[in-house]
């Protein structure tokens, strides 16, 4: 039993809630250069909790779907169910309590918003990864992924913040084309990727030139995530494993640590 658990709990990948931490960041960027006042940061630490339990579970439940694929790919031995298996029922059950318990305390605790955003999030992941729609099988899939759940993170924070456009649309744009060039990069399709990474950077040009984001943000917000881009792209060319686990190890605990530490200084 306690096996069990363990393993479910390692299903969630908590060092992967960099992406929402991520994202908490560049949001309170804005309030705290706009020199606003955040007058309720046990809510926005709440709000980030809620989210990355909330993934987690959404974790646990593409690592369910995809269970067959994955022991295919020698790049997800590590992950969870493949390296020690759960009965299936466990981990449906495990799922729907982490999901009911979070969507639970939003609603009771967080604005009605916030709420909706986690609600948004759970149907772009089951048509994301559940049939019959199951767009990660399909060309829409870079939409669909990282792209549009970046946006929606951003949106979870900002909302908390009071106003969801205190983000600027152009940044939300940004982050949709970051999150896809990424997903494509992770799939290993360079052209692709390629092409949106470029028309991702003469976006970022046009932000900082307009003045929506400054140097500082991007540096803070940013270049971690970059950095981490770096062996993400060269894996489509070279050494794929060994790329990939660097740039999992720069995003989702050293960027994850600096993250955090961002946060807690802006909020408190």
């Amino acid at each position: 039993m306690n096996d069990v658990l363990l393993t479910l709990l390692k299903s969630i990948r908590i060092s992967w809630a960099s992406k929402n931490v991520h994202m908490y960041l560049l949001a309170l960027t804005y309030v705290y250069f706009a020199n606003q006042p955040i007058n309720n940061p046990l809510q926005i630490v709440g709000g980030l909790l809620l989210v990355s339990f909330f993934w987690g579970a959404l974790y646990t439940l593409n690592d369910l779907t995809d269970l067959e694929i994955d022991r295919r790919d020698r790049l997800k031995k590590n992950r969870a169910f493949i390296q020690n298996e759960v009965d299936e029922k466990w981990i449906i059950n495990f799922v729907v309590i982490l999901l009911v318990m979070v969507l639970s305390l939003a609603a009771v605790f967080m604005p009605v918003s916030f709420t909706l955003i986690l609600i948004l999030m759970l149907l772009n992941q089951i048509i994301y990864t559940l049939p019959p729609m199951r767009l990660k099988e399909t060309p829409f899939a870079p939409l669909s992924s990282t792209a549009t759940n970046s946006v929606l993170r951003l949106a979870s924070c900002a909302v908390l913040l009071g106003n969801i456009f205190i983000v600027p649309p152009i940044v939300y744009i940004f982050m949709f084309m970051a999150g896809m060039a990424t997903y494509l990069m992770y799939k290993s399709k360079s052209r692709d990727a390629s092409i949106v990474g470029v028309l991702c950077g003469l976006v970022l040009v046009y932000i900082i030139y307009s003045g929506e984001m400054n140097l500082i943000q991007f540096m803070v917000a940013l270049v971690p995530s970059i950095a981490a881009g770096i062996p993400l792209y060269l894996s489509i060319f070279t050494s794929q494993e060994r790329m990939l686990k660097l740039a999992d190890i720069l995003y989702h605990q050293v960027a994850l640590g600096f993250f955090l530490i961002c946060i807690l200084i802006i909020i408190f």
